[in-house]
């Protein structure tokens, strides 16, 4: 999700300023991605310790049509291209490290010498419906299990109580300890320990960058893992919001209620953005309150990153934001007003 600020520079007046542009992060195997206004930058650990980086243009449809841009909607678009380039990214270094490992890229060279010119542009219509049809499987699986299997465990209170209320509330906290239970489970697999060490130090970079430190090692070292405009404060705050909005659908029917957490998803998304936004935003005593829960589910998504690490988190900001630019305009408050 989102967590800083790329290079825009603007002239005034005949002085330079930087212009303040929302990118993403997300840790994966082995690598961190970076996203701008314009491209998201992959960087890998390969098994041969290089770093690989693969920068790609990519252009929000809410930059193209403006009115996917307005709030509440552009939530919703931000959650649905996040998915489709966080699905992408993870299986494009899933690639990386297998290609690595078997030599397929060798054995593909020599492939493609003897077999003549390869159709690319179906590969990539065949890689593209692959992607589409794995994020659509991925989706199904998790509506299923975090927003459809609490309301149907929920619906069975209603033969102890009539009280909607109640009723709402444990559906939310069903569904807050299944997510909490899922990640503590997967955290003792050993990739996705290492998945969430390359979160902690997307974060720290990220952190140091908007300190006004320089992105070395040692810097971003010093900074904390937890930021308040993650992922996981996002899918955390999503939970909480949703409470408040099924109360509005107090049924007892049960194939209205399932029906009604489905439809009601990008309601509830576009809200939790415009509350992640706020909160990056300001430093209020509401803010703090409503991100607490978030950044406390971060100790179970972020672990300390390693020195090799946190170099790879360097390299993918440097993919998409001139970082030297970025620190000297925070030193120096001179970001466009």
């Amino acid at each position: 999700m989102y967590l800083t600020f790329s290079a825009v520079f603007v002239l005034k007046n005949g002085v330079i300023f930087m212009k303040r542009t929302y990118i993403g992060g997300q840790a994966v195997l082995e690598g961190v991605m970076m996203k701008g206004p314009d491209s998201y930058a992959l960087a890998v650990r390969k098994p041969d310790k290089e770093i690989e980086v693969k920068v790609t243009e990519y252009k929000s449809i809410g930059e193209k049509y403006k009115g996917l841009s307005i709030p509440f909607v552009r939530g919703v678009v931000n959650f649905i291209e996040s998915l489709y380039i966080g699905m992408k990214t993870l299986m494009d270094s899933s690639e990386y490290l297998e290609d690595e490992e078997t030599g397929k890229k060798d054995k593909a060279e020599v492939e493609k010498k003897d077999s003549g010119p390869q159709p690319e542009q179906k590969k990539s219509g065949e890689d593209s419906a692959y992607l589409i049809g794995t994020l659509i499987v991925s989706l199904i699986i998790a509506i299923g299990i975090f927003m459809l299997l609490p309301a149907f465990i929920a619906n069975f209170l209603y033969k102890f109580t009539d009280n909607s209320l109640v009723i709402n509330i444990f559906e939310g906290v069903l569904r807050l300890l299944i997510f909490i239970g899922y990640v503590a489970a997967i955290s003792f697999m050993e990739d996705i320990k290492r998945t969430f060490m390359y979160h902690g130090a997307e974060h720290k970079t990220i952190n140091c960058l908007e300190a006004g430190d320089d992105l070395t090692v040692e810097n971003v070292k010093k900074h904390t893992r937890f930021h308040k405009r993650c992922g996981t404060s996002f899918v955390f705050i999503v939970m909480i919001i949703s409470i408040f909005v099924f109360m509005f659908v107090p049924t007892k029917v049960m194939w209205i209620r399932l029906l009604s957490r489905i439809i009601l998803i990008p309601v509830i998304a576009g809200l939790s953005y415009e509350f992640i936004r706020y909160a990056g935003k300001h430093e209020n005593v509401f803010s703090k309150v409503l991100s607490a829960p978030g950044l406390w589910v971060q100790r179970l998504t972020t672990k300390e990153p390693d020195d090799s690490m946190i170099e790879v988190a360097i390299k993918s900001v440097e993919g998409v934001v001139d970082w030297h630019s970025y620190v000297e305009c925070v030193r120096n408050n001179s970001f466009e007003k």
